[in-house]
């Protein structure tokens, strides 16, 4: 490795780790300000606040890894640009493929943590935050074993076979109501449901109702019938287990269970193969970064360049969103919603750099 290859890593490690800090700090802040009257009406106390959020640091820092990457790169060359180094290395016969080396070596080791980070330790410590969140904050009773989620309510307990995030529908519903006895009054069967104008809407519906003097259960059933869960399905995603909370392992075993009961697993098939495209962007990023710096029209100051590499990466979030979206929605299958984006800004960030010399 040349002197120039590790100044240049250690530029840009230093400023990642600028950027990571104080985007994380700003994150957390914003984040705190928002909850904090919910904190203090559950009256959780100062250690366990600190814990939910210490808790929720690895995902915080797994989601700003790329755009901290590319401000890291952009900021170091920019300042490289600005001194008129870059114009001295290629004056002295260096071309711009050099720099790629160093800027590969970095995005290869970013990608590989960013994978263990989140197959390893996200899925732990995000479950754990929703758990505080769910229990202690919003003071719910709820408890999910894979796609199985149970809901304890006052003299209700209720069960639901499988939540869909993605349209906020539900499977394989039951809903068991009792009296002060604990004495089973009522039981409501149904095969799906749909929440729809701020209230759950069951699809075949089976009730039973405790006849209190014969002590007998009279049946009916329904087509179509309105019910009250004490759960929207905003607190429903945070009880329901999500991709993030689990490994590439548990994820692919989950979609084999949820379709060997006949669900639908297309959102969580989307989500296995983003567990893989997603670590890549940050070697997308760092071409992007270079390219932008050093392509050849450039005559534009820091600032600039910074803009137009957060203009680039906020697009490819923006199109790995939308195509996520296509593929949850079965419109495009789960590897090409995944990897879609990360082939057209690859091409683009190669151009760009190819460009740059």
């Amino acid at each position: 490795m040349t002197i120039l290859d590790r100044y240049l890593i250690k530029e840009i490690i230093k400023y990642f780790g600028i950027v990571l800090f104080s985007a994380v700090v700003l994150y957390l802040a914003i984040d705190f300000f928002e909850n904090i009257d919910r904190f203090m009406e559950a009256g959780l106390s100062t250690a366990r606040i600190l814990e939910y959020f210490q808790l929720k640091l690895p995902l915080i820092v797994v989601q700003i890894t790329p755009v901290g990457i590319l401000l890291a790169v952009l900021i170091t060359f920019g300042l490289m640009n600005k001194n008129n180094e870059i114009i001295a290395l290629k004056s002295g016969g260096m071309s711009v493929y050099h720099f790629l080396k160093p800027i590969l070596v970095l995005g290869i080791v970013f990608t590989a943590l960013y994978f263990i980070l989140a197959e390893v330790v996200v899925p732990l410590t995000i479950s754990k935050a929703n758990e505080i969140w769910r229990v202690e904050v919003k003071g719910l009773t709820v408890t999910a074993e894979r796609k199985n989620i149970w809901i304890k309510g006052h003299r209700s307990i209720a069960f639901i076979s499988y939540f869909n995030p993605q349209d906020q529908s539900l499977a394989g519903i039951t809903l068991n109501h009792f009296d002060r006895q604990f004495r089973l009054v009522r039981r409501v069967d149904a095969a799906r449901g749909k929440f729809q104008n701020n209230q759950w809407v069951f699809y075949d519906v089976m009730e039973q109702k405790l006849d209190g003097q014969s002590g007998a259960y009279s049946v009916s059933f329904a087509d179509e019938q309105a019910e009250r869960i004490d759960l929207s399905p905003e607190d429903l995603k945070r009880a329901a287990k999500k991709s993030e909370e689990m490994s590439f392992k548990e994820l692919y075993r989950y979609i084999q269970d949820v379709e060997g009961e006949g669900y639908d697993a297309t959102p969580y098939r989307v989500d296995l193969q983003a567990k893989f495209a997603l670590p890549l962007a940050c070697i997308i990023v760092c071409i992007i970064g270079v390219s932008v710096t050093l392509r050849k029209t450039t005559r534009e100051g820091l600032a600039l360049n910074v803009m137009f590499g957060m203009v680039a990466v906020f697009l490819y979030w923006i199109a790995q969103g939308f195509c996520t979206s296509l593929g949850y929605g079965g419109v495009l299958p789960p590897f090409i919603a995944a990897w879609t984006a990360n082939f057209i800004f690859t091409c683009l960030a190669v151009v760009n750099f190819l460009n740059a010399d």
